[in-house]
């Protein structure tokens, strides 16, 4: 095995001081869906010494389509996602030590995830998820790469604590919420192609070439043969609450995290966003027609969706009530399926 990481080493940016630093490195990967999966995967083939993979999530058939590393096997069984990802990485790299943690992640769990971690991947699907790392982030010093895609469209950015604006500085720059793979779908490239930039950025990052950073926010969309780097230092603001002079770090605490409750006697969880947002009810519906799967019924006031033994129903504030659970993790999975 010793010449398993010679290409990576003959790249004369990484070499063998650079080497030894990724295997002495340790990563912290949050979701492994499409995304979490491929940077898993090139993270350990490169090799990382130390990643750490949480997910909330198990294996589906619709998966499988996208998300590298998992069987049919895995889907047949409803395996959890982490506990799949760190079976077949063992098998791909047995020198990386590989943490799979089936959990949601909230603040306790992810600051229980942090100690040695040098660098933080975002993998999710949800914008909650990604403000609550963002000021982790800020918090504790430890930079992290955003990445998304969505249909043929895919965008990423590097944050590092007090050098770049970080996603609360950007939220007027990034889109929050609306599509989702579960309502306008997503081809596998654009996947890939999030997670290339994703990767090189993470090696980057792990040998010390900060100066080699990509300093802008990349948006592009493989279908229309567009893409888009912006600069964006200057929208780094001082009065910002999760990197500003006086920052409080809004998404730790309560009042700026998710709120869910479970409706005593109703088997419905309730879920309310951070911050309240306008639906556009009459468009959303239009897309989750178009999955020709379910009962959709819209008034004013609200859109219900129904499949299976669920039914969802989303108010224009983002408020949601999902029922036919009573299981706060699997609510929450639910919603950001359906409305990110």
């Amino acid at each position: 095995m010793q010449d398993r990481y010679s290409r990576q080493k003959l790249f004369r940016p990484i070499g063998t001081t650079g080497q030894q630093k990724l295997l002495d490195a340790k990563v912290l990967i949050i979701g492994a869906g499409a995304l979490g999966t491929g940077l898993a995967e090139s993270l350990a083939r490169s090799g990382i010494g130390h990643l750490v993979i949480a997910d909330r999530d198990y294996v589906e058939w619709s998966n499988l389509q996208r998300q590298q590393l998992f069987t049919e096997e895995d889907a047949a069984s409803r395996r959890p996602k982490a506990v799949a990802v760190k079976e077949r990485l063992a098998a791909i790299n047995s020198e990386v030590n590989i943490e799979a943690h089936v959990l949601d992640v909230t603040k306790e769990e992810l600051e229980g995830l942090l100690p040695g971690v040098q660098l933080i991947l975002d993998a999710t699907d949800n914008f909650d998820t990604r403000l609550l790392i963002n000021d982790i982030s800020q918090k504790y010093r430890i930079p992290w790469i955003y990445g998304a895609c969505v249909g043929s469209y895919g965008m990423t950015y590097t944050i590092l604590p007090g050098v770049t604006p970080c996603l609360n500085c950007l939220l007027g720059m990034v889109p929050i919420g609306g599509d989702t793979c579960d309502t306008v779908g997503v081809i596998p490239s654009a996947v890939h192609s999030v997670v290339a930039h994703q990767a090189t950025e993470a090696i980057k990052l792990l040998t010390g070439h900060v100066d080699a950073l990509r300093r802008t926010l990349l948006t592009f969309d493989l279908w229309k043969n567009e893409q888009l780097a912006i600069k964006v230092d200057s929208a780094r603001r001082s009065d910002c609450a999760s990197c500003g002079e006086a920052a409080d770090y809004p998404y730790l605490s309560a009042a700026g995290t998710r709120k869910t409750e479970v409706l005593c006697g109703r088997d419905t969880v309730q879920i309310r966003p951070a911050q309240s947002r306008k639906v556009d009810l009459p468009e959303l519906a239009q897309k989750l027609g178009r999955l020709d799967e379910g009962q959709i019924e819209l008034n004013p006031y609200l859109l219900s969706f129904s499949i299976g033994d669920q039914r969802i129903v989303l108010f224009a504030d983002g408020r949601a009530l999902i029922h036919g659970t009573k299981e706060i993790a699997e609510a929450k999975a639910i919603y950001d399926r359906y409305f990110g």
